[in-house]
């Protein structure tokens, strides 16, 4: 695409991105408005501004009861996200291996997660919350191990095989949603795996895994043949130039496929709902507050929502050096 040289041209691009950011972002900044409103305020006929903000639909929502010292714990667990966060940004600046300190920042979230109902009684937001991240992580995680390998296997395999397991995978991915929900709630019945994560985590994999393949394969696509070989030249085996060679280079893409496979099985809500009775994820969670009748839903719906996307939030602006890398890459042959 050729560069605008009309400075009209340039302006009614410019505007045209405002105003597609500005209508993509009020409707999330009116949910955050709401979710700091009292239920009055909520419900005004007049919509509110301006107003006395109020954390009561986020206590409600996070905590079953607000301990006398919630303030000091409020802050400790405030001060240990920033430290781990800080150890997140600046780990490249550390004199210890990047791995280390991101194994050590994984251990204190996980940490951090078992102590916090330790330390104050959480409401069963919480739990949800944390069958998300386990729901999440287990999909990212399987998702990505078996796309790569596959990924690369068909990119490096011309054969007919290859381009049968590809179109086999492409027709895999156009199925309904509705379609998974029989034999794995069969499998779950089963197996007696109804209502946990491993049947999710696996009924997820099989939906997200046909994208995680391609869109793996064309990363590798453009990586060259020969630097394997010339690994496999100075000794190594085709798994070791595999995972010593081939993924460092890799490392931008298979981020970029784990973001947006993080975000099919974070935002995932009908194979949940089916599939589990009470473990459920935060979007089964948030529309139990979307479809009541008791007016107090409306500010708890609202502060949900938001709960929900401040994680997931953080996690894009954490990675987006990598996902615009990884998707340039897979953009620009050669």
């Amino acid at each position: 695409m050729e560069k605008i040289k009309s400075p009209l041209g340039r302006i009614l691009v410019h505007v045209a991105l405002i105003f597609f950011a500005v209508y993509s972002f009020v409707p999330f900044l009116w949910t955050t408005l709401q979710s700091f409103k009292t239920l009055k305020d909520a419900n005004s006929r007049t919509p509110k501004f301006i107003f006395t903000p109020t954390w009561e639909n986020y206590q409600e929502l996070w905590l079953r009861s607000v301990p006398d010292n919630g303030a000091i714990i409020a802050y400790f667990i405030l001060l240990v996200l920033v430290l781990l966060i800080c150890l997140l940004l600046f780990a490249e600046y550390i004199p210890v291996r990047n791995g280390v300190v991101y194994a050590f920042v994984a251990l204190g979230f996980v940490a951090l997660l078992w102590g916090i109902p330790r330390m104050v009684d959480t409401a069963k937001f919480y739990d949800y919350f944390i069958n998300t991240i386990i729901v999440t992580v287990g999909t990212v995680v399987v998702s990505i191990t078996i796309g790569s390998l596959a990924g690369y296997s068909l990119a490096r395999y011309t054969g007919f095989a290859a381009v049968f397991v590809l179109i086999a995978a492409l027709g895999f991915r156009a199925l309904p949603r509705l379609a998974f929900i029989l034999p794995y709630y069969w499998i779950g019945s089963a197996t007696h795996l109804l209502d946990t994560h491993i049947l999710v985590i696996i009924t997820l994999v099989a939906v997200n895994q046909p994208f995680t393949i391609w869109m793996l394969r064309s990363f590798f696509m453009e990586i060259p043949k020969e630097l394997e070989q010339a690994a496999m030249v100075d000794g190594c085996n085709r798994l070791t130039a595999f995972v010593k060679v081939i993924i460092p280079i890799m490392w931008p893409g298979i981020i970029s496929t784990a973001l947006f496979s993080l975000l099919l099985a974070y935002n995932e809500f009908l194979l949940v709902r089916l599939l589990t009775q009470t473990n459920w994820t935060l979007p089964v969670a948030i529309s139990r507050f979307t479809g009541g009748e008791d007016p107090r839903h409306l500010t708890l719906a609202a502060a949900a929502a938001v709960s929900a996307t401040i994680p997931i939030m953080l996690v894009i602006l954490f990675f987006q050096k990598n996902l615009v890398k990884g998707l340039a890459a897979g953009a620009v042959k050669g």
